[in-house]
Formats: structure tokens, C-alpha cells, sequence
């Protein structure tokens, strides 16, 4: 199982919110290039990189992050946060990104997203599915919509999606463990999706549990920035 680190991004500095709550804002690091190397250091070759401005605005705000992150390391980086237009699209790939990373707009606006699935390829995006319930949860968590997850899963894997993560909204940013079962379900009925989990991983056994699952990887973030994980045991595939 591949170990993808994130990187959050407020004001151009590396945070970590708590179930998406902005109030709940902890500062880890001023400089992410600094954290992105140790990452890369460590062995590690992807990097999930979130502009929380982005996310709040509606349109991308930390693309200079992602420039510098993307010129100064080998990261292959998926980048999301505000990418509501085509423009935005255009820019998170022009600075640098591999994947562009995309949510709400997949249930609010399915017919714009796939038009960029025609412009880009659908191979190009990673879709983040945030569920509470095994129901997709949009507008930062707020809103719980009608859409189980495996019907929004089976949808976009029809439009050509091959990799996905999903975050279960009630572990996040907790560090009480992630959503096993959720994730062991999911992964049966969709043994061909590059599943990514994503929330609550909180220590070494939670991945050795993750993996079991199957899932192809995991995202990491307030586990390391806490000292729970340490970056040098991340270094082989889990």
C-alpha cells in the first residue's frame, strides 16, 4: 500500500484543521517546500496538497504552493481546493500538478466535470468522495446528500475515473483510527478503483489494518505532524 502524505495550505503555510473546521486551525510548519522535501527525503513519491483558501473562496488561491513544491521535488501531486472552473483546472496543471482533485462539484455539477473529463481525460482527476453515514457529504461537510457512496463510486467509474479516496467526515482530522469496514466494503464491490483512504489514520497499525482492507493507499497528515508517525518508517510500501 502507497503512504501519500498531505499538506494543507492556508496563507501559504502548512496547517491542519480538525473535521474541516477552520477555527480549529494548528499551524505546523510556515514553509511546506520544507515539509514536501523531508517527504521526498523520506522516500516518498506522492503528495496530496490541499489550498484550504481555495476551498473557502471557490477558486484556486495556492497555486504558488504547488508551483514551488512542484519545481523543487520529484512529488507526483494531486492538488485540490477551490477548482470550481475550467480556469482553475488550467491552472493547478500549468503549476505543476498531476492530478487535479475534485469533489462537490461531482454532485453539484456532474455535466461541467465531465466536460473536463473531455478536455483533460477523466485519468487526470482524483475524485474525493467525503461520506458520513456511507452518504456523500458536501459544502465542507455541512450538507449530507441522498447519494450513497457506491452509486456516486459505480457512476464515475463509468466516466473513465480510476482513482478515488474517500474520507469518512466523523474520523478526520481525530486520530481515533479510520473507517475500516467502510473501506474493506468498498474495495470488494470495486476491486478495479485505485482506492485511497483517507481520515483518522492515527498510528502504524491503522495502516497494516488499511492495507488488510486492500485499499491501494493511504492519506497521512496530522498523524505525522503530531509525532504519532515518523516519516522515516514510511519510507516502504506498507
Amino acid at each position: 500500500m502507497e503512504i501519500i502524505p498531505a499538506i494543507d495550505i492556508i496563507e501559504g503555510k502548512c496547517v491542519r484543521l480538525t473535521q474541516g473546521d477552520y477555527a480549529q486551525k494548528k499551524v505546523y510548519n510556515k514553509h511546506p517546500l520544507e515539509v514536501a522535501k523531508k517527504f521526498e527525503g523520506a522516500g516518498l513519491s506522492r503528495l496530496h496538497l490541499v489550498d484550504l483558501d481555495g476551498a473557502k473562496a471557490g477558486q484556486v488561491k495556492n497555486w504558488k504552493v504547488l508551483e514551488t513544491i512542484a519545481g523543487k521535488t520529484s512529488l507526483v501531486i494531486d492538488f485540490g481546493g477551490g477548482i470550481k472552473k475550467e480556469d482553475d483546472v488550467k491552472i493547478v496543471f500549468n503549476s505543476g500538478a498531476a492530478l487535479a482533485t475534485v469533489g462537490s462539484i461531482a454532485v453539484k455539477d456532474e455535466n461541467e466535470l465531465l466536460r473536463w473529463f473531455g478536455i483533460f481525460g477523466a485519468d487526470k482527476f482524483l475524485l474525493g468522495a467525503d461520506v458520513k453515514d456511507e452518504k456523500i457529504a458536501v459544502s465542507g461537510w455541512l450538507e449530507t446528500t441522498d447519494i450513497w457512496i457506491d452509486d456516486f463510486i459505480e457512476k464515475y467509474i463509468k466516466h473513465g475515473v480510476k482513482q478515488l479516496f474517500c474520507t469518512d467526515v466523523s474520523k478526520d482530522g481525530k486520530l481515533e483510527g479510520p473507517a475500516v469496514e467502510l473501506y474493506r466494503n468498498i474495495v470488494q464491490k470495486f476491486p478495479g478503483l485505485h482506492f485511497i483512504a483517507s481520515g483518522g489514520v492515527s498510528n502504524m497499525d491503522d495502516l497494516y489494518k488499511l492495507s488488510d482492507a486492500g485499499c491501494k493507499s493511504a492519506i497521512i497528515g496530522k498523524a505525522i505532524y503530531e509525532g504519532r508517525i515518523r516519516v522515516e518508517d514510511l519510507r516502504f510500501e506498507i
